[in-house]
C-alpha cells in the first residue's frame, strides 16, 4: 500500500472532517476544473471553425493552383497537361481564366470578377450544393450562361426564380485608347444569369462564373489561361503532389496549395487558438494558487497528525509526500472533472446545438474535438500541478515542521 497516497486520500475525502481547509480544498478542485473545461472548449470552438473555414474555402479553392510566375496569363497548348493528368493522384483538372469585369442588370452595375471555368470545376468544387437559387446550367450549347455569387445579385436586385435573367459584362479592350466614340475602347457581351451560389462573403461578393469559352471570347484571350487547378484524391499528400507538379512546370510557373493561397487566414486561426490557450493557462495558474492556499492551511492544521507519524517511524521525505500527493489529487481531481465535464458541454453543442447563429453558413456554432487538445491541455496542468504542490511542501514543510 502507498501510504502517502493513502493518508493523502483520506485529508482530501474523509466524511469525518468538514473544516474549512476541506472546503478550500474542493473550491480549488472547482477552480481547476473550471479552468480546464474552459481550455476544452475554447480550444474544441477554434478546432470547429478551422475546419469550417478549410470547407468554405474548399468549396471554391482547389487542392493546387498553378500560375505563372511572370504575367497574367500563359497559353494552354504550351501548358504540359497531359503529363500532369498522368500524376496518379490528380482527381480532377479545370483551367480557368479571370478577369475584372462591369456587371449590368437593367439600370444597376457592380464590378466583379468573372472567372471561366470548365465542367469538371463545378464536379471538383461541389457547387452544385451551394446554389441558393436557379441552378448551373450544364448545357454545353448555351456558353453564356453565368452563376453569380449571392452578393453580386443583392447588389444588383437580382433575384432568380423560375427565369432566366440578360446581364451584360463589359471589359476594357486590351491596347486601345480612349476613342471618339463612346464605349468603343469596352467589349461588351450578353449573358443569361441561370442561378445565385453562396459560399462565404469573399466569395459572394466577388466572383461570376461562365464558361472558360465565354470568357476567353469576351477578354479576347484565345487559348489564354490565368491558371490551372487541380483536385486531389481523398488522402493525397498535397506536399508531394505539388513537389511533383512542380517538377513537370518547371520554373516559370508556380504551384500552390490552398493553405497557401490562403495562408494568413489559417495562420490567423492557428495563432488565435494558441493564443487563447496561453491566456487560459494563465488563468489555470491563478486558479493553481487555491491550491498553495489549501496545502498551506493543512501542513499547519496537521502539525498534529505528523508528529504521530514521525513517532511511528515516518521520516521527513514522507511528509512531504504525503502533503506533495495531496497537492497531486486536488489537481488532477480537478483536471479529469474538467476535461470531462468540457467534453460533455462540446457533445452537447454538436448534437443539439445549444449555441445557435442566425443568419451564417451554419445553423449552429462549430465544435470539433480533437485528441491533441485533450493531451496538451493535461501536459499544462500537470505542469501546473507539480509546481503548486511543489512549493508549498518544500518551503512550508521547513518552517512550519
Amino acid at each position: 500500500m502507498n501510504l502517502p497516497f493513502y493518508i493523502a486520500k483520506r485529508y482530501l475525502i474523509s466524511k469525518k472532517s468538514h473544516n474549512v481547509i476541506n472546503i478550500i480544498s474542493w473550491i480549488s478542485v472547482l477552480g481547476i476544473a473550471v479552468g480546464t473545461m474552459a481550455l476544452i472548449i475554447v480550444l474544441s470552438a477554434f478546432n470547429g471553425l478551422e475546419t469550417l473555414v478549410e470547407d468554405l474555402y474548399a468549396s471554391f479553392d482547389p487542392d493546387l493552383k498553378i500560375t505563372v510566375v511572370e504575367g497574367k496569363t500563359f497559353d494552354s497548348k504550351d501548358f504540359p497537361k497531359d503529363k500532369i493528368l498522368e500524376v496518379s493522384e490528380v482527381l480532377h483538372y479545370n483551367s480557368a481564366l479571370e478577369e475584372v469585369a462591369l456587371i449590368k442588370y437593367e439600370d444597376k452595375q457592380t464590378v466583379t470578377t468573372i472567372k471561366g471555368v470548365e465542367e469538371s470545376f463545378y464536379a471538383m468544387t461541389g457547387m452544385d450544393s451551394l446554389m441558393i437559387e436557379g441552378n448551373i446550367n450544364h448545357n454545353p450549347e448555351n456558353k453564356n450562361s453565368v452563376i453569380m455569387g449571392w452578393g453580386i445579385a443583392d447588389q444588383l436586385s437580382l433575384f432568380i426564380s423560375q427565369s432566366v435573367y440578360q446581364i451584360s459584362l463589359i471589359v476594357p479592350k486590351r491596347g486601345t485608347k480612349k476613342g471618339i466614340s463612346p464605349g468603343s475602347e469596352f467589349t461588351k457581351k450578353i449573358a443569361y444569369a441561370t442561378g445565385v451560389f453562396s459560399v462565404n462573403p469573399d466569395f459572394d461578393t466577388k466572383y461570376v462564373l461562365a464558361n472558360l469559352e465565354f470568357v476567353q471570347k469576351l477578354l479576347k484571350h484565345k487559348n489564354r489561361l490565368s491558371s490551372v487547378e487541380l483536385g486531389l484524391k481523398k488522402g493525397a499528400d498535397w506536399d508531394k503532389v505539388k513537389a511533383e507538379v512542380q517538377q513537370i512546370v518547371g520554373d516559370q510557373y508556380k504551384v500552390q496549395t490552398r493553405f497557401e493561397m490562403n495562408e494568413l487566414i489559417f495562420k490567423t486561426n492557428k495563432t488565435e487558438k494558441w493564443i487563447t490557450f496561453l491566456i487560459l493557462s494563465f488563468i489555470l495558474v491563478i486558479a493553481s494558487f487555491n491550491i498553495i492556499g489549501s496545502l498551506t492551511m493543512l501542513i499547519i492544521d496537521k502539525k498534529k497528525d505528523v508528529w504521530i507519524l514521525k513517532t511511528m517511524g515516518a521520516n521527513n521525505k514522507v511528509i512531504r509526500k504525503i502533503f506533495f500527493a495531496e497537492g497531486m489529487l486536488i489537481n488532477l481531481l480537478g483536471a479529469i472533472s474538467g476535461m470531462v465535464i468540457g467534453a460533455f458541454v462540446c457533445w452537447l453543442q454538436m448534437h443539439f446545438g445549444l449555441l445557435r447563429l442566425s443568419g451564417g453558413v451554419v445553423d449552429f456554432y462549430p465544435i470539433e474535438l480533437n485528441i491533441l487538445d485533450f493531451v496538451n491541455v493535461s501536459i499544462i496542468v500537470i505542469i501546473i500541478g507539480l509546481i503548486a504542490s511543489w512549493y508549498p511542501v518544500r518551503i512550508l514543510t521547513k518552517k512550519y515542521l
